[in-house]
């Protein structure tokens, strides 16, 4: 399930366990449309859950390989869609 998506990547909710920098291969449909997407993409960040402002086990996928026609449709899928909200209200430091 897609709780964030971008012409970056994507923030994903699931219950697989999932490494950092591991590879995977995504197939969604564009936002608002019938169009199907297939990219190469890298986790690049896990999310296990603890934290009460998490949406439960997710996956942060960084798009590899998102060209041409697919990369097209996304942006145009995107266009108009209002910006996700930020996870958290900043860093859990303060910079000296």
């Amino acid at each position: 399930f897609a709780l964030d998506l971008s012409l970056d990547g994507m923030l994903v909710a699931t219950r697989e366990r999932v490494l950092t920098g591991e590879e995977l291969l995504v197939s969604f449909r564009a936002p608002r449309g019938t169009t199907w997407i297939d990219a190469q993409a890298r986790v690049a960040r896990v999310i296990h859950g603890r934290r009460p402002s998490d949406a439960g086990r997710c996956l942060g996928i960084s798009f590899v390989d998102l060209e041409g026609a697919s990369q097209r449709a996304l942006r145009q899928a995107l266009r108009g869609l209002p910006l996700a909200e930020p996870g958290r209200s900043g860093p859990a430091y303060r910079a000296a």
